[in-house]
């Protein structure tokens, strides 16, 4: 069965987790984004909390809980973060990562060995302020979300100020906190405008499209919107940040499906609870999915934060090749990949 406009109904459904908190090697630490690269591994960006150098890394592994070590610590030299945002790969295999904290993008190859830096604080002209969300096209244009510019600019892979975008005096098109990015199968620009409750689009050249969403819980509504990944039928998977879930929208922002959570414990946590016996069996008497008297189930960030299976603070969302979808929990230290129902 089909749509009228051709597209196969789409449903998502749970497959499994990835990760665990851990502060240094095998695990995530709060993390902030995910690239899912062309080498099938998964750079897993590190931010820690504010003023703890010890969790800052980037993490290597893949779909199968495969580890294969970090790269980057904290600090302020080459290779080195201090709070460490967004991450996305081009065409060469090259992987970009903002660092909120020093306005600047580093470059890393596959390996984790470090290539280039470039970025400098301010307001101007490739300047940045905060820069978070970071997307990359079929041609290494290099966008980037200038957070608190307000704005999305757009560089060479070496750093040459391109384009700015959404920086309008007009509604249409002009942003507030831009935060996650990605450029669609199509060539688009998606934001997710963060402080404005939408997903915005633009074409390549900075044109504006569309606006998504209004502020809300309801279907279709966003509240702080941090991330959005589009697929080859335009679809929209946002992570609904505010609101603690994922939600799918059509080409035009009709509500589709949401998503709530449903984390199983993933490969790292079975073997450390098998290997740390009573912590193991302390697990094992526990109410995963308590009863709380005092608990406001009208509050996403109250629930999530007791359940453990829901999101709380998913902040990331890919897709990969084969349209897996991989959302990124940095209050849980985990992803939770979903795939489509056959």
């Amino acid at each position: 069965m089909t749509t009228a406009t051709g597209i196969k109904p789409l449903r998502l459904e749970y497959d499994l987790t990835v990760g665990m908190s851990v502060m240094e090697g095998r695990g995530f630490y709060y993390p902030s984004d995910t690239a899912v690269a062309s080498n099938g591994r998964l750079y897993v960006a590190n931010r820690s909390v504010d003023g703890v150098e010890r969790g800052v890394r980037v993490t290597m592994c893949d779909i199968e809980s495969e580890y294969y070590g970090t790269f980057g610590s904290s600090g302020e030299g080459e290779g080195q973060f201090i709070w460490v945002s967004g991450i996305a790969e081009d065409t060469q295999g090259r992987l970009f990562i903002t660092d909120e904290y020093s306005s600047r993008v580093s470059v890393f190859d596959l390996d984790g060995n470090f290539v280039s830096r470039w970025g400098a604080a301010g307001s101007g002209d490739g300047d940045l302020d905060g820069p978070s969300g970071i997307a990359i096209d079929s041609a290494d244009a290099v966008y980037v979300s200038d957070t608190h510019n307000n704005r999305v600019q757009k560089f060479t892979a070496s750093g040459i100020h391109l384009l700015t975008i959404g920086d309008g005096e007009s509604d249409e098109g002009s942003l507030t906190l831009p935060w996650g990015l990605t450029v669609a199968p199509g060539g688009d620009l998606y934001v997710a405008d963060w402080g404005n409750d939408r997903i915005q689009r633009f074409t390549s050249d900075g044109g504006f499209v569309a606006a998504y969403g209004s502020p809300g819980s309801g279907e279709g509504q966003l509240r702080r919107p941090s991330s959005v990944a589009v697929d080859e039928n335009g679809l929209m998977y946002i992570a609904d940040w505010g609101n603690e879930r994922v939600q799918v929208l059509d080409t035009d922002g009709r509500f589709i499906q949401q998503l709530r959570g449903q984390a199983t414990e993933s490969e790292w946590a079975v073997n450390f609870l098998n290997i740390n016996r009573e912590e193991g069996a302390a697990r094992a008497k526990a109410d995963l999915e308590p009863e709380i008297a005092t608990l406001d189930r009208s509050d996403p960030h109250e629930v999530s934060s007791h359940i453990e299976k829901l999101f709380w603070s998913p902040v990331s969302i890919e897709l990969d090749a084969e349209g897996r979808i991989y959302v990124t929990e940095s209050n849980r230290h985990r992803i939770q990949i979903y795939r489509q129902a056959s």
